[in-house]
């Protein structure tokens, strides 16, 4: 077996990429025989296949994409385009979880994201129409799917190779990648019931998004089958500020509710944050239960109950079926993960037994207009 040494370039000296004549003639082999073993093909026997590969390592071969790419018309890169504010990638922990999922699929098939944030009035359509053009990439993923989604017909249109979170509401030829929130938000409600709550509220994402609809429907088929109302719902927005404001409104109401299931982690630390703020016990007064067992939610006080979803398998899974599909080894059929659990913390308790007086509306009128944002939350008196 030949040795390879490897010698670190002086200070000011070019590096040289290391091409496949460079790994032949270190492995002592042919060309051709270290471009099949390079790409994972047959025609070269296991020892020599080991050679060829710890030679490349040793010598620091990397994969040159730009020719690749020209020999197979592929981009070699998967296209996400996110119509959201920059900074709630930043502040959401559900994204940046998904996108490293994402990546670490990609990461090992050489592939590259292409990340767009598109929040402009038709950014998002010009978006996915230049990663069409010039194939720029070779499918995308489509996130946040909404009632009625238009980019289904838009994708189809274009001919781009898609995988959808959630199977849409409307026809769609895409594989999906499915996760059935519904029965994380049972579960919150259930464990809430059986603490002796009656009066439980939900805190709801934009119900535009189909995972906003269906924990929102989760939560009232839930209080229905136990026969209990379901007027307390706030919708907002999925951020912190839009908890802060739907909490302050649900806290306002003379029949305020005990308990409140929010539809993600964040909105749930804003809610628990103001509570406490306004002198409420958690969960003496108020029992909180989240949705995305984020890393911080085991570390507030009291540590939040909360639905453990996984979003970095969720990233990893749907980036493996978009390869899947644009390389023509999927069957097209739809992937069904495992249903999300509820973690039990210290955030939910007993139903309190003294009367506990709603939180004046004046008492938030310090918070900023933007955090408070009437347009930005309503909370239906009636369903």
């Amino acid at each position: 077996m030949n040795s390879v040494t490897t010698v670190a370039p002086e200070v000011g000296e070019k590096l040289v990429a290391v091409t496949i004549s460079d790994v032949a003639s270190a492995a002592g082999v042919s060309r051709g025989a270290v471009s099949l073993a390079l790409n994972g093909h047959a025609g070269v026997g296991d020892q020599t296949r080991q050679r060829i590969l710890e030679t490349a390592k040793a010598l620091g071969w990397t994969p040159n994409l730009r020719a690749k790419s020209l020999r197979s018309a592929k981009a070699y890169a998967v296209g996400l385009v996110i119509a959201r504010e920059a900074k709630l990638l930043g502040s959401d922990p559900f994204f940046p979880s998904f996108i490293a999922g994402v990546e670490v699929t990609l990461e090992k098939h050489d592939y590259t994201l292409v990340l767009t944030v598109a929040t402009e009035p038709g950014a998002e359509e010009r978006s996915y129409r230049r990663l069409a053009d010039g194939g720029r990439v070779d499918g995308v993923i489509l996130s946040d799917v909404r009632h009625d989604d238009s980019r289904i017909a838009l994708l189809r249109g274009l001919g781009l190779p898609a995988v959808t979170l959630n199977r849409p509401d409307t026809p769609s030829p895409f594989p999906a990648v499915c996760m059935d929130d519904a029965v994380g938000i049972t579960a919150a409600v259930e464990h809430l019931i059986s603490l002796g709550h009656t009066r439980i509220g939900h805190v709801g994402g934009e119900q535009v998004y189909l995972h906003g609809r269906s924990r929102r429907r989760a939560w009232q088929s839930a209080l229905t089958a136990a026969g209990l109302g379901t007027d307390l719902f706030a919708e907002a927005d999925f951020t912190a500020p839009g908890g802060v404001a739907a909490t302050a409104r649900l806290l306002a109401r003379k029949d305020r509710p005990t308990a409140i299931v929010y539809a993600n982690d964040l909105m749930a630390t804003a809610g628990q944050s103001y509570a406490q703020a306004h002198g409420m016990n958690v969960p003496g007064d108020l029992s909180i239960t989240g949705y995305d067992n984020a890393q911080f939610a085991r570390y507030l006080n009291p540590p939040l109950t909360t639905i453990a979803a996984d979003p970095l398998a969720w990233g990893r899974l749907a980036a493996a079926m978009l390869l899947g599909q644009v390389s023509g080894t999927h069957d097209g059929g739809d992937l069904i993960l495992g249903p999300p659990r509820l973690v039990v913390r210290s955030s939910t308790g007993e139903v309190p037994k003294h009367a506990v007086p709603a939180v004046a509306v004046d008492r938030y009128e310090d918070l900023s207009t933007a955090e408070l944002s009437q347009e930005s939350i309503h909370c239906q008196e009636k369903q």
